[in-house]
C-alpha cells in the first residue's frame, strides 16, 4: 500500500488539562505540585485527525502560555497550506519561526509547539494511512523495554516495590538533594533489586563537575546502568569528557538539547552513551528519529525522555519502535490520569507491546473530549 504523505491542515487546536497530584514529584530544580498536559488537534481537508502534546510540565504556569504560543503562532503558519510531507511542514515552521525565536528568546516554548504540530501531523497521516505509525515510520517490532522513572527521594523502597508489582524491572531515582540522601536511598532501591532488574539514577543537570566527581564516586560502587544529566546540559564538553574519564559509568542525557548539532556533538565525541531526546521538547517524531539514527551511527543508544501525559507516551513508544533500536522507553512511575488513560502501559516482565491500531493508537474518541 502505497502512503500519501501530502497533507492541507484546515483545523488546529489546542487544549490545556491538569491533574492536582496528591504526592509532588520532587527533582533536583523543583517541585511539581501538578501535572499540566497542552494537547493539540489538527485536522486535514479529508476530515482526519492527529493528535499531538506540548512539553509544559514545570513550571506548570507555562501551560496556558504554550497553548497560546500554538494557537496564535504555530496554526496560521501551517493551516490552509499544501504540505508534501510532514518533513516539509516542520522545515516551513523553523524556518519561518526563526526570527521570533531571536526576537523574543523563547527558544524552548517555540520549539515545544512546533513538536506538538509535527507529532500530531505525523499521527494524522498513519490514521489516514490505518496504520501504527511505527510500522508508516519504518519500525520493525511493536515490542519495547520499559523502565519506571520519577522515583522520588522520599518513599524509595515502597515506589519500587509497587514499580515490580505492575511488571517492571528497571528503575530510575532522582539524585541530586544530597551527597548523604542520595547515596542512602541508591542503597534502599538496590537492596529491593532481583536478579533480573536494573537500575539508573538522574542528577537533573544538579551538579558541578566538583560535586558530580564526589557523588558519582560514591554512587559507582552500586553499578547503576547510567547516570543521567550529572551536569547542566551547557557544560563545556571538556567537563564531559573529565567525568567519563574518571568514572567507569555510562552517561546519559539530551532532553535539554534543543538543535541537532547538539546531539551530534554528544555522539560524535563520545560524552553520551545514551541519547535522550523528548519528543514534545524538541523536532517532534521528524527531529528525533533523526537522533535515533544518527546517534545509532555513533554507537550510542536512543532512549526517549518522556514525563508528561499520554500523547507524550505514545510518542516516544512508536519513536522507539521505529528507530530499530535496543532502547528502553521511560514511563513515568507517578500516578496521572492523564497519562494512564490516554495510554496505558501494562508491561510484562519489563516489555510492553504496541497494539495495531492506526497513528499513535490512542482512542479518538477520549481525545475529543479533551477538546469539547
Amino acid at each position: 500500500m502505497r502512503i500519501d504523505f501530502g497533507f492541507k491542515l484546515t483545523r488546529l487546536e489546542v487544549a490545556v488539562k491538569r491533574h492536582q497530584l496528591e504526592t509532588p514529584v520532587r527533582t533536583s530544580f523543583g517541585v511539581m505540585t501538578s501535572r499540566p498536559a497542552v494537547f493539540v488537534r489538527v485536522t486535514d481537508q479529508s476530515g482526519t485527525q492527529g493528535y499531538g502534546e506540548i512539553w509544559c510540565n514545570f513550571p506548570s504556569c507555562g501551560a496556558e502560555h504554550r497553548a497560546a504560543l500554538f494557537e496564535t503562532e504555530i496554526a496560521p503558519r501551517i493551516r490552509d497550506l499544501e504540505f508534501t510531507s510532514p518533513q516539509s511542514a516542520l522545515a516551513h515552521m523553523e524556518k519561518s519561526l526563526r526570527v521570533l525565536k531571536l526576537q523574543t528568546g523563547e527558544v524552548g516554548p517555540i520549539c515545544q509547539a512546533i513538536a506538538a504540530a509535527d507529532i500530531a501531523i505525523w499521527d494524522m497521516i498513519a490514521r489516514r494511512a490505518g496504520k501504527p505509525l511505527y510500522q508508516v515510520l519504518g519500525g520493525n517490532s511493536p515490542k519495547m523495554q520499559v523502565y519506571g522513572s520519577g522515583i522520588n527521594p522520599e518513599g524509595v523502597v515502597h515506589t519500587v516495590q509497587r514499580l515490580q508489582s505492575e511488571g517492571y524491572t528497571k528503575f530510575k531515582l532522582k539524585v541530586g538533594f544530597s551527597a548523604e540522601r542520595d547515596t542512602e536511598n541508591v542503597k534502599y532501591l538496590v537492596e529491593q533489586l532481583r536478579p533480573q532488574d536494573e537500575f539508573m539514577v538522574d542528577a537533573n543537570q544538579a551538579w558541578s563537575l566538583q560535586l558530580a566527581r564526589e557523588a558519582l564516586t560514591q554512587i559507582e560502587e552500586f553499578s547503576p546502568k547510567w547516570v543521567e544529566e550529572p551536569l547542566p546540559a551547557d557544560s563545556p564538553i571538556e567537563s564531559w569528557l573529565e567525568l567519563k574519564s574518571r568514572h567507569n559509568l555510562k552517561i546519559a542525557g539530551g532532553e535539554n538539547y534543543d538543535t541537532m548539532e547538539q546531539y551530534k556533538t554528544a555522539t560524535e565525541i563520545g560524552f553520551l552513551d545514551f541519547v535522550q531526546p523528548d519528543i514534545c521538547k524538541w523536532g517532534g517524531m521528524t527531529g528525533c528519529l533523526e537522533v535515533a539514527r544518527h546517534a545509532a551511527n555513533q554507537g550510542s543508544t536512543m532512549c526517549p525522555h518522556s514525563l508528561g501525559a499520554g500523547i507524550a507516551l505514545a510518542a516516544s513508544a512508536h519513536l522507539l519502535a521505529a528507530s530499530n533500536q535496543p532502547g528502553i522507553l521511560e514511563v513515568d512511575g507517578n500516578p496521572n490520569p492523564l497519562r494512564e488513560d490516554i495510554f496505558p502501559i501494562r508491561p510484562q516482565e519489563g516489555v510492553i507491546t504496541l497494539t495495531d491500531q492506526p497513528g499513535l493508537g490512542v482512542d479518538p474518541d477520549l481525545m475529543a473530549s479533551f477538546f469539547d
